[in-house]
């Protein structure tokens, strides 16, 4: 019995074996749940800060959005980067490997998050005034964001051990780790906002606690996963690894940053008309982020799935996966579209007072929620190409994204108001979609033909 099959415990997944409806939908169950759990944690979070330190506070702590998206998503992007490659190594069923490129993670990983910590500590300031943050709200924004990216650290090394299990098909233990840590989280928020009437720092202090809960949670499990037990002679590691983790990782972590800018520009457009504008898009963004998970989840599973496939070159595997994912992406945009589409103010007046901020988000709702299939698609078909280790013409994609979010805001929000937020939106989405669908078809098309060719011939040579 290999080693491999030995350690194959019923948490983790092998994508390269069975039906793939069954598998993703068995790894995707827990990851969904685990990220509609973050969702569902922001959400509540959201409305423990509105309801008890009033819209302003909300605003505070939604401005701080774009740019923690901006350092956490590098070095998420980072994370999924090194875990494909981990990935590849376990369908290929290459142990040394693995566990090279798992100790090499770790080592970059500690030097990402003190860099990165550092860097957003120092800047945060001049990064909030870039922001045309409103002066009502920046001492809050500050208050908050010297706690959050304070305890950056300990989100990166959850990032990394999160990714480092999905990659070996395990979205149990991290479901596990949300649990607790939500519901310590909340219970925290309420104490420290609703209770000991600490600010919007509160907030910041309970979630930077919840993920140490989270960290020790996961690193338990990685700890007991033999295939991955390392000595110290996996430390000592070339530099082919390290180049060959940070080539994979770093555009996978440059997209998702300059997505992030991209985002930060229109926040800066927003906050310029006002902390009304502010705490509306703070709302907007909130429920988005909520709608786009589940097909976002779907993104995550795929990743999994195809670096997995990819490195036992089953490319016909990946083929069939991404067909699975697109059925499921569509039935989300079907439920979750028409939510935004048909209850706007419902949904506004859960987390807002204003009338006008209420009217604001029902401008803004419907018109995502109507293109909400675009990002869907869109989730499956980069997942894809990233699973397959060529990371580059996604980072194009963002940069597109980028290019177009800028564009639209800044040339259409004085003409048109808040209309300009949710079409800046949608086409960022159609602009990387379009792009990640022909990295996908130059990536996929040939190595399907290929396979298709030496699977005639073998069956041409037996008969």
């Amino acid at each position: 019995m290999t080693e491999i099959a030995r350690t194959s415990k019923k948490k983790e997944i092998d994508f390269t074996k069975g039906r793939p409806l069954k598998l993703i939908l068995s790894f995707y169950w827990p990851l969904f749940l685990t990220s509609m759990l973050q969702q569902v944690y922001n959400f509540v979070d959201t409305m423990i800060v509105g309801r008890g330190l009033g819209d302003n506070a909300l605003a505070a702590v939604g401005n701080m959005g774009s740019l923690f998206f901006l350092i956490v998503g590098f070095s998420f992007g980072l994370a999924n980067g090194f875990a494909v490659l981990i990935a590849q190594s376990y369908g290929a069923k290459d142990v040394e490997q693995l566990r090279h490129r798992f100790a090499a993670t770790i080592e970059l990983g500690a030097v990402l998050a003190l860099i990165l910590s550092t860097i957003s500590i120092i800047f945060l300031p001049d990064l909030l005034r870039f922001l045309n943050t409103d002066e009502m709200i920046i001492n809050d924004s500050l208050k908050y964001g010297y706690v959050v990216f304070g305890g950056l650290p300990v989100g990166i090394c959850y990032n990394i051990a999160g990714s480092v299990l999905r990659s070996l098909g395990d979205s149990k233990t991290p479901l596990n780790a949300i649990i607790a840590s939500s519901i310590l989280n909340l219970s925290l928020d309420s104490l420290f906002i609703l209770v000991l009437h600490t600010g919007v720092e509160g907030a910041a202090i309970a979630t930077v606690i919840a993920q140490v809960v989270s960290v020790a949670i996961c690193i338990n499990s990685l700890r007991q996963i033999s295939m991955i037990k390392l000595s110290k002679e996996y430390f000592r590691n070339d530099f082919q690894v390290f180049f060959e983790l940070l080539k994979n990782g770093l555009p996978m972590a440059v997209m998702n940053s300059i997505t992030a800018v991209g985002c930060m520009v229109v926040q800066a457009f927003v906050n310029g008309y006002g902390v009304v504008y502010t705490a509306s898009y703070a709302v907007c963004s909130r429920y988005l982020n909520l709608f786009m998970n589940p097909a976002g989840t779907a993104g995550n599973a795929i990743t999994a799935y195809t670096s997995q496939n990819y490195g036992a070159r089953e490319y016909q595997r990946i083929k069939e996966g991404i067909k699975v994912a697109l059925k499921m992406v569509l039935v989300f945009y079907l439920l979750l579209g028409s939510l935004m589409i048909f209850f706007p103010a419902q949904l506004a007046d859960i987390l807002l007072d204003g009338q006008e901020q209420i009217a604001l988000v029902c401008i803004f709702l419907p018109r995502c929620g109507i293109a909400l299939i675009f990002l869907n698609v869109l989730f499956v078909v980069r997942a894809a190409v990233q699973g397959m280790g060529k990371p580059m013409l996604p980072m194009i994609s963002g940069i597109a994204e980028m290019f177009l979010r800028v564009f639209v805001i800044s040339f259409f929000i004085g003409k048109i108001g808040f209309k300009a937020t949710p079409y800046a939106e949608i086409s960022a989405w159609l602009g990387a979609l379009l792009i990640n669908a022909y990295a996908l078809h130059v990536n996929l098309i040939p190595l399907l033909n290929k396979q298709s060719k030496l699977e005639s011939t073998i069956s041409e040579i037996q008969i």
